[in-house]
C-alpha cells in the first residue's frame, strides 16, 4: 500500500470500526475517516476526498452501491468492499458500480492489507484502460475530421488523397497548429457555408 493514504471507512459498528482502524494504521494509512450511516454517502466520501473508501458490509443493498456510483468515487479512487455472503446480483452490481475489490467472506485485519494493494493495483489499472481507450477514441474522431476534410478539399480543388493531406499538413505547419485543428476548422467552415 502506497503510503501515506487518507481512507473513508464505511462501518456501521463502532468496535468493528476501531479493529479496521488499527489494522489500516498498521498498515500504513495516515488519516482514516469513519462513516457509519448509508444515508448522504456519496457527499460524505465526495466531502472528504479520500484516497480509498473501503467498505465493510454483512449484505450491500442496492442503494448502498448506488450511493457509490454516485459519488464518483470509484472512477476517481479506489473502493475496496468487503461482505459477509455472496450474491451473484450484488457482486455484479458492485463490479459495475466500480468497485476495485469486492471480497466475500467479510474482514480480518490480516487481510486489509494485500486485498487493499490489489484493489488499488486494478484500480490503476483499469484508469490506465480508460485513459488509453479516451485517448483511442478521441484520434479516431480526428482521424474522421482529417478524412472529411481531405474530402472537402479534393472536391473543391480536384486534387488527390495524398495532396488534400500534404495541404493540410502544410497549413498546419505554417500556423504552427495541428493538423486536425486545421482539419476541424475546414469542416466547420464548409458546414457554415452549406
Amino acid at each position: 500500500m502506497p503510503e501515506p493514504l487518507s481512507i473513508v471507512v464505511v462501518e456501521k459498528d463502532r468496535e468493528r470500526a476501531q479493529l479496521i482502524i488499527a489494522a489500516l494504521r498498521e498498515a500504513g494509512a495516515t488519516e482514516v475517516f469513519v462513516i457509519a450511516e448509508d444515508t448522504g454517502l456519496a457527499r460524505r466520501i465526495a466531502e472528504r476526498r479520500p484516497d480509498l473508501v473501503l467498505v465493510d458490509i454483512a449484505s450491500p443493498s442496492r442503494d448502498v452501491l448506488e450511493e457509490l456510483a454516485l459519488a464518483s468515487g470509484p472512477l476517481e479512487r479506489p473502493v475496496a468492499m468487503f461482505v459477509d455472503r455472496s450474491d451473484a446480483g450484488l457482486t455484479r452490481a458492485a463490479i459495475e458500480a466500480g468497485v476495485s475489490a469486492y471480497v466475500v467472506d467479510g474482514l480480518r485485519g490480516d487481510r486489509i492489507k494485500p486485498i487493499l494493494d490489489a484493489a488499488i493495483a486494478r484500480f490503476h489499472m483499469f484508469q490506465k484502460m480508460r485513459t488509453e481507450l479516451a485517448a483511442t477514441k478521441a484520434a479516431l474522431e480526428e482521424r474522421k475530421v482529417i478524412d472529411r476534410a481531405k474530402g472537402l478539399l479534393m472536391r473543391a480543388r480536384g486534387i488527390g488523397e495524398e495532396e488534400a493531406y500534404a495541404l493540410l499538413r502544410k497549413t498546419a505547419m505554417d500556423q504552427g497548429r495541428r493538423i486536425a485543428d486545421i482539419a476541424q476548422a475546414l469542416v466547420t467552415a464548409a458546414e457554415l457555408l452549406r
